[in-house]
């Protein structure tokens, strides 16, 4: 099928100088939707202490992010696989439809249980936003095409990442946390009606057959990693029963897993894919980035609100160098990429940098000052933009056409598992050292009375004496440390994949040629 202005909204190469008004507005859909997603993360993690004081549960605080993680990181490739099969837009809107459920939920819970559950539902729908805004520019642009669009793709995320920190702080002081939730509802109303009015896509018809073993078998070995990183060492022993079972249902299901896809007629993720290196390297670096990337941000909003005694607004303000600087690295890197056409040194340049940021991170302390802290966190977030779309470019730069929404899906899976792993490794080690360091630095009884899940909450600190809370700061700072200190090591060997990554340059097909040639150049990538 040609593809022609009415029915993907993409003007043939050299009609127009720019895109024209329909893929103007397909693309602002898009960018919504996009937004709506990055909204939700960046306003969570200003008001994560709030929610943790409100409803109890401080052991429990990881897992309000992690329950969205590993639900969102579930359904990734099932939404780029059933995007290739039955048509990107209907998979596209039931995605936020999903996500709009799951957000007026969590914001009417009543119970830390009930936004647990909640949190699964949203991030069943937020599986499908990324991964389709992705597949949808794969599919109506080239490659080198695509590339600039990624840095529109910047714009919204420019807006999510400033307006989401100091909109959750103002909400959650003003209103209070389940605002965090609600806002999402006018804004995805109008992701959903722009993307249901005006993207077209051709359709290509495909027998469906969907791989639900392979689903459910990668289902299993994502949940249990998951809980086996965030038990293991803190609420079990590494040799107990528990993690040690853990342990063999990834193992059988990974197995089994890899079985079952070398036989399935459409696999949710097809193995053959992993034969380019490419896209080999770009999707376990992808993994690295979001393990320390999307790991951390969690608990450097926890940092401000309890040790240095940032309120949620003045937190989510600290929290504005680092999104400003992943959105200007972001933006920059996109835009050049798309003007020369090669990609290669922007993921080590990330990973480099972020090592630097990590090692400087970990020097924080009960008397770091908040300028300090907000220079350690703008080295940060330029680092994470540096690979932003970056790795998506590069992997679907060297895939077949009719796999876009398989490779777009299985990159963005690697993000979503590596922050899943992060948040949970990271709050291993931190809840780990936290005990240990109340015990070492509160006086005996100094906390008789006090829950002690409630100490993120500014209200319970400020009815502590000055020793007392000057004590469980520093408890909290020193806890942080080795957070940090486990990055480096991490991003250590996303520096050596990334060296190792190809520089294929972006390629592009022209419009103007016929179905058949266009297929055939897209299939040479």
């Amino acid at each position: 099928m040609n593809v022609t202005e009415n029915e993907s909204g993409t003007p043939p190469t050299g009609t127009a100088a720019g895109p024209s008004p329909r893929t103007g507005l397909i693309m602002f859909g898009c960018l919504t939707a996009v937004f709506l997603g990055l909204l939700d993360a960046q306003i969570m993690a200003t008001a994560l202490p709030r929610v943790a004081g409100d409803l109890g549960g401080l052991n429990v605080f990881a897992w309000v992010a992690t329950a969205y993680i590993i639900a969102s990181s579930v359904t990734t490739p099932l939404y780029g696989k059933l995007g290739d099969l039955f048509g990107r837009k209907g998979v596209f809107l039931a995605a936020i439809g999903i996500f709009l459920v799951g957000s007026a939920a969590c914001g009417w819970a009543q119970s830390i249980e009930q936004l647990l559950a909640f949190r699964v539902v949203q991030g069943i729908g937020a599986g499908g936003l990324f991964v389709s805004v992705l597949s949808v520019i794969g599919e109506l642009f080239s490659p080198r095409e695509g590339a600039r669009y990624y840095g529109y793709f910047s714009i919204a995320f420019a807006g999510a990442a400033l307006a989401g920190p100091p909109i959750g702080g103002v909400l959650t002081d003003a209103l209070g946390w389940r605002w965090v939730f609600y806002i999402n509802l006018p804004v995805g109303a109008l992701a959903f009606a722009l993307v249901a009015v005006f993207l077209r896509l051709p359709v290509r018809p495909r027998r469906p057959q969907i791989d639900y073993t392979g689903f459910l078998l990668l289902s299993a070995a994502i949940v249990a990693l998951t809980l086996l990183t965030s038990w293991a060492g803190a609420r079990y022993g590494w040799a107990s029963a528990t993690i040690l079972g853990l342990a063999a249902v990834i193992v059988v299901a990974v197995a089994l897993f890899l079985a079952v896809e070398k036989r399935a007629a459409e696999p949710v993720i097809p193995l053959h894919l992993f034969k380019d290196s490419t896209f080999t390297i770009s999707a376990v670096v992808s993994v690295v980035a979001g393990f320390v990337f999307v790991g951390s941000v969690n608990f450097l909003a926890l940092f401000l609100q309890v040790v240095t005694g940032a309120s949620a607004t003045m937190s989510g303000v600290i929290l504005l160098p680092m999104m400003l600087g992943l959105v200007a690295s972001s933006m920059i890197s996109a835009r050049v990429i798309s003007h020369t056409g090669n990609y290669k040194w922007y993921p080590a340049a990330s990973m480099g940098i972020g090592i630097i940021s990590a090692l400087l991170l970990a020097t924080m302390d009960a008397g770091t000052s908040r300028v300090a802290a907000a220079g350690y966190m703008l080295l940060l977030g330029i680092a994470a933009g540096l690979n932003m779309s970056v790795l998506t470019m590069a992997a679907q730069n060297t895939a077949p056409r009719d796999d876009i929404g398989a490779v777009s899906a299985t990159v963005s899976f690697g993000r979503m598992l590596g922050a899943s792993l992060g948040i949970s490794v990271f709050a291993a080690i931190f809840y780990s050292r936290l005990t240990d360091e109340l015990a070492r630095r509160v006086p005996a009884g100094a906390l008789a009375g006090t829950d002690r899940n409630s100490l993120s909450d500014a209200a319970v600190l400020g009815k502590l004496g000055a020793p007392v809370r000057l004590a469980v700061e520093q408890a909290y700072a020193a806890s942080l440390t080795p957070v940090f200190l486990t990055a480096a090591p991490v991003l250590a060997l996303g520096l050596v994949l990334s060296v190792l990554l190809k520089n294929t340059p972006l390629r592009s097909w022209d419009r103007n040629a016929a179905p058949e040639q266009q297929k055939e150049d897209a299939d040479q990538r």
